[in-house]
C-alpha cells in the first residue's frame, strides 16, 4: 500500500470508530479469515467493528474465532442497512467489484462512507477511497498481515488473529501448492505458527470434517466427470436433483473442481453446479500452467478471478451450459 495511504489510514484508525467489514458473497476461507482477522485487530484498537457477510458462509468455517458474531445480510437486511449507514469506515475484503456482494451492492452504492478495499484479484473497480490491490499475493489474508505490519501494529497479532490469517493463506494457496506461494508466504506462516496458530489442528478443522452425505456427493461428482485428453480438459457437473439427493449444504462442493487437475495431462478443470433457487448454473474453473481461467470466465461466463482459479455463472440450462463449454474448448489453446 502507498506510504501516504497508510499514513492517512493510521490517522483515521487512531480514533475509535464504528467500522463495517464485508467479504464477498458465498465467502470462502480467505474471505472469512481476512474479515475476522481484521475484526479482532480493530477490537484491539478500541474500534467497534462488525463483520457483515452478504449470505451464509460454509459450516466448515464456523469454528473460526468470532464467526458467531458475523451478521448475515440476507437474514437481517433492515438491521444490516442501519449498521452500514451508521458506519464511519467500511472495509471490503477479498473482492474488488461491488456486484460480488450480491444484493448488498444496491445498499453500498448509496453510501457516502469511506471505503477501504484490500484484495488480490485482477482488474479492481475504482469505487474505494483507499485501495490496496496486488495480484502478486496468493491471498487477501497475506495482505492483511502486511497491512497490520505497515501500520506498525504487528505487536497486536495474537493467536486469534494468527489463526484467522493462517486459515485464509492455507485455503487460498491450495495448502501451499499454488504458484503464488512464495518464500515470503512461508516466512509469514512460520511467524503465525510462532504466534500460536495451530498448524496441525487448523487443516483438520478445515478438511477432515466431512459429512457422509458430502462424501457421497463427491463420489457422484467424480462419477459424472468427463475427460477430453486432446484438449487437456476435464469437467464435472452436479444437478439440483443430485444436490438434493445428498442433502447438500453450503460448502459441500468446495474443492471438488480441483480433483480434475490430479489427472495426468489435464491443465483445465471445471465444475458446473445447478442452483434452481437462483436460476443459475454456478461454475468454478481451475488451471495449471499458463492457461488464464480468469480471462476465460470473463469472456464467456460473466465471471473472473485469478489466472489459475476463477468463477462464473450461466443463465442457460445445465445441459446448454455444458454444451457451450464443450464447444468453447475446441476453439482455444490450453
Amino acid at each position: 500500500m502507498k506510504k501516504e495511504d497508510i499514513q492517512e489510514l493510521a490517522l483515521l484508525l487512531s480514533v475509535p470508530k464504528k467500522i463495517a467489514i464485508i467479504p464477498h458473497r458465498s465467502p470462502d476461507g480467505d474471505a472469512m479469515g481476512s474479515t475476522l482477522a481484521l475484526y479482532h485487530f480493530l477490537l484491539k484498537l478500541n474500534h467497534e467493528p462488525i463483520v457483515i457477510a452478504p449470505n451464509e458462509f460454509p459450516d466448515f468455517l464456523a469454528w473460526l474465532p468470532g464467526s458467531e458474531k458475523v451478521i448475515i445480510f440476507e437474514k437481517d437486511k433492515e438491521n444490516t442497512i442501519k449498521i452500514l449507514q451508521e458506519s464511519e469506515l467500511i472495509f471490503l475484503l477479498d473482492f474488488n467489484a461491488l456486484h460480488r456482494t450480491g444484493e448488498m451492492e444496491h445498499v453500498l452504492n448509496k453510501l457516502q462512507t469511506t471505503f477501504i478495499m484490500i484484495d488480490h484479484h485482477q482488474s479492481p473497480d475504482g469505487f474505494a477511497q483507499f485501495t490496496y490491490s496486488d495480484t502478486s499475493f496468493g491471498s487477501t489474508c497475506e495482505m492483511i498481515y502486511n497491512f497490520i505490519v505497515q501500520l506498525d501494529k504487528k505487536q497486536f497479532i495474537d493467536k486469534t488473529i494468527a489463526t484467522c490469517i493462517y486459515t485464509g493463506i492455507l485455503t487460498d494457496s491450495g495448502s501451499f501448492r499454488f504458484p503464488k506461494t512464495t518464500g515470503t508466504t512461508h516466512r509469514i506462516i512460520a511467524d503465525l505458527i510462532d504466534l500460536g496458530a495451530e498448524n496441525t489442528e487448523i487443516p483438520t478443522l478445515l478438511f477432515d470434517n466431512s459429512s457422509y452425505d458430502r462424501l457421497q456427493l463427491l463420489g457422484r461428482a467424480l462419477h459424472n466427470m468427463k475427460v477430453f485428453p486432446e484438449f487437456k480438459t476435464t469437467y464435472t457437473s452436479l444437478s439440483q436433483k443430485e444436490l438434493d439427493t445428498f442433502h447438500y449444504v453450503k460448502g459441500d462442493t468446495e474443492g471438488i473442481v480441483n480433483y480434475g487437475l490430479t489427472i495426468k495431462g489435464i491443465n483445465f478443470a471445471t465444475i458446473f453446479i445447478e442452483h434452481r433457487d437462483e436460476n443459475i448454473i454456478k461454475i468454478s474453473f481451475r488451471s495449471q500452467g499458463d492457461f488464464d481461467v480468469n480471462q476465460f470466465a470473463r469472456d464467456h461466463f460473466n465471471g473472473g478471478g485469478h489466472i489459475n482459479a476463477a468463477g462464473g455463472k450461466s443463465s442457460l440450462s445445465l445441459k446448454a451450459t455444458i454444451a457451450k463449454f464443450e464447444q468453447l474448448i475446441t476453439q482455444i489453446k490450453i
